[in-house]
Parts: C-alpha cells; sequence; structure tokens
C-alpha cells in the first residue's frame, strides 16, 4: 500500500509550482550595511528575485525530493507537469544569468544542473582563449 500523496491532482500541483514561484520572485530580504558616514549600521529590506528549483519547490510543499520524484515523475498523469517545471527551472536559471540577476562566474555551476558543460576551446585564435557553453542534452 503506498503513501497518500500530498498533492492529489495535476491542478493542484501546477497552483502549488505557481504558488513557489510567485515566492521566489518575491524574497523581501533584510540587509545589513555599515554607512561610514553616520558610523552606524544601517538595515534595509529588500526585494529580490531567488533561482526556481525542483529541490526549493520540494522543501516549499514540504516534500522529499526523491519522493517527490517517485510519486509524480513516474506517474503518467503527472509526468507532462514535472517535465514543465524542470524546463521552467531551467529557463528561469538562464534568463537570470543573461540580465545579470545571478554573477555569470556561477554560470558554469549552475547550468550543469540542466545538461550544459563549459569547454575551454585551446586552439590559437585571434581573441584567444574562449569558453563555451556546450548543450550535452543533444547527444
Amino acid at each position: 500500500m503506498g503513501r497518500p500523496r500530498k498533492i492529489k491532482s495535476v491542478k493542484a500541483l501546477e497552483e502549488a509550482w505557481a504558488e513557489y514561484k510567485l515566492r521566489c520572485d518575491n524574497q523581501n530580504i533584510l540587509t545589513h550595511e555599515f554607512s561610514a558616514k553616520n558610523s552606524e549600521f544601517v538595515s534595509k529590506h529588500l526585494k529580490r528575485k531567488i533561482t526556481y528549483t525542483i529541490e526549493g519547490f520540494c522543501v516549499f510543499i514540504g516534500l522529499a525530493r526523491s519522493r517527490f520524484y517517485e510519486t509524480y515523475a513516474e506517474d503518467e498523469r503527472y509526468r507532462d507537469t514535472v517535465t514543465r517545471m524542470r524546463e521552467e527551472c531551467e529557463v528561469d536559471a538562464r534568463t537570470k544569468f543573461e540580465t545579470g540577476q545571478i554573477p555569470t562566474q556561477l554560470a558554469g555551476l549552475w547550468m550543469s544542473n540542466y545538461g550544459y558543460t563549459t569547454k575551454t576551446d585551446t586552439k590559437a585564435s585571434f581573441t584567444g582563449t574562449q569558453t563555451v557553453i556546450v548543450d550535452d542534452m543533444d547527444g
């Protein structure tokens, strides 16, 4: 006998995913800085975006990642929604890199989660060494 699902329908999964993305896009972060001008610490709330991840979603709904994949990714009824969720995570990360919301130095690390690798072209060229992101998902 399997354990009951936390999310009982495709529609409920899509709604929970939408709530999670809204939360990611509207993080309220408290920052602290030292003001040399006033010789004091200054605190302020800033609105920030964080990257969508399946792991973050699992924490959001209170479900282990392994359980999420066993329960939803392997179930034909949920498969398209889970695939779309993964794709939205990839597009979100790429968008945040391309718009400078995430430092580009982290691109190789983040994008490796989606099948990309960084490859350094060591052939002699007029511009020197180039780093190229390669999509390994195509074979």
